[in-house]
């Protein structure tokens, strides 16, 4: 029976991060999968030596007829979604645990950091803000004595910078081997994290200037979608932190003590984009208290005036309730209505309403209600 790896494409919090998975019950290791294989894979291939540096293209026959070199090591980098005959191929040829290989697969883990004896596996998130949308992509990350591989599902290139950066410090590689060629893609990932919370921030402030002007069911919705995607980065950053620190406990033998100031600043970048994601989480649960005071404000005000205009028509609405009684004058009476006869009744009847109303005016603004 074959193994099926169901695809979720989900809406809201999670429709930035898609999820990959097998069915539950299916044997751990599995990577049979029946997807649709809609990206292109293409896996480039770095050698490092003291000969110089060679690049090239490989296809998925010399992927499975590559071997690791005697002297230096190598760089293997995959863009796209692998499918499963060139893992399979990996984990033949550098001796990667078939464990390492299905999380490859399953797309959506959480960040971390596995120790297979002489290899060690990292599992990372990319952040992208794409239309104003935040977007998170999942990197694999295997270290070997002489290897690294990098694994992006994703359609663009990440990790194209760490290749030009590569013609003007070739030495820096060499010297430094596979471990510190890993810290420099971990803290390519870590430093995209910057641009992503600055976009957020100018977002926070935009959003807290619209609710200051005028509040609507627009608004809140912003400032719930906020929530959501600093709900999403924090989700990211606490496991990856998580992850470096034990990069920074490692003792075995991929990682010389040399390389651990490098990946140590790579984790206060960490621990510094935390502080950041909690700030912007604080000013944002503000942003509900500002948005709960506007719409207090703008009810209190409109309350203030409904109840200001009611008290002014109170008392004209007793005079013209008065002279609305329509009584006929009856001379033998002395509580009768001469006003009816008067000359110029209606235009002092109307002249008392003014004064009434204008008179409350000036008492309600001397009174500071207005």
């Amino acid at each position: 029976m074959k193994s099926i790896i169901h695809r979720r494409s989900r809406n809201g919090a999670h429709r930035c991060h898609e999820k990959r998975y097998h069915p539950p019950g299916t044997p751990p290791g599995t990577l049979q999968r029946v997807i649709e294989e809609t990206s292109i894979v293409q896996c480039r291939i770095i050698s490092f030596d003291e000969h110089g540096l060679r690049k090239r293209v490989v296809d998925e026959e010399e992927l499975q007829a590559l071997t690791l070199p005697d002297e230096g090591f190598i760089w293997l980098d995959i863009t796209g979604t692998p499918r499963a005959s060139q893992l399979t191929a990996l984990g033949v040829n550098f001796d990667i645990h078939h464990l390492a290989l299905e999380d490859v697969v399953n797309q959506g883990q959480r960040p971390k950091l596995d120790d297979y004896n002489d290899r060690l596996f990292a599992i990372l998130t990319r952040p992208q803000w794409r239309n104003h949308q935040l977007h998170l992509e999942q990197v694999n990350l295997f270290l070997g004595r002489n290897f690294v591989i990098s694994i992006s599902s994703t359609t663009d290139d990440p990790f194209a910078p760490v290749r030009l950066r590569l013609q003007e410090h070739y030495n820096s590689f060499v010297n430094g081997g596979a471990a510190y060629l890993l810290h420099v893609l971990i803290d390519l990932i870590i430093d995209e994290y910057f641009p992503v919370l600055d976009a957020l921030g100018e977002k926070i402030e935009l959003t807290e200037l619209e609710l200051l002007d005028h509040s609507d069911r627009d608004s809140i919705s912003s400032v719930h979608a906020l929530k959501r995607e600093l709900m999403l980065l924090r989700g990211q950053l606490w496991p990856t932190r998580a992850a470096l620190n034990q990069l920074l406990q490692y003792e075995g033998p991929l990682i010389e003590s040399l390389l651990v100031p490098y990946f140590k600043d790579v984790y206060d970048h960490s621990v510094y984009l935390i502080d950041l994601v909690e700030s912007y989480r604080d000013m944002t649960a503000s942003l509900l208290d500002v948005y709960l005071s506007s719409v207090s404000y703008r009810l209190n005000d409109i309350m203030r005036v409904l109840t200001i205009i009611s008290t002014i028509f109170i008392p004209l609405t007793f005079i013209t309730g008065v002279y609305g009684m329509n009584f006929v004058i009856n001379t033998a009476s002395p509580w009768a209505m001469p006003e009816m006869h008067w000359y110029y009744g209606y235009p002092l009847v109307w002249l008392l309403i003014i004064v009434v109303a204008v008179g409350m005016l000036l008492f309600f603004k001397r009174k500071r209600w207005l």
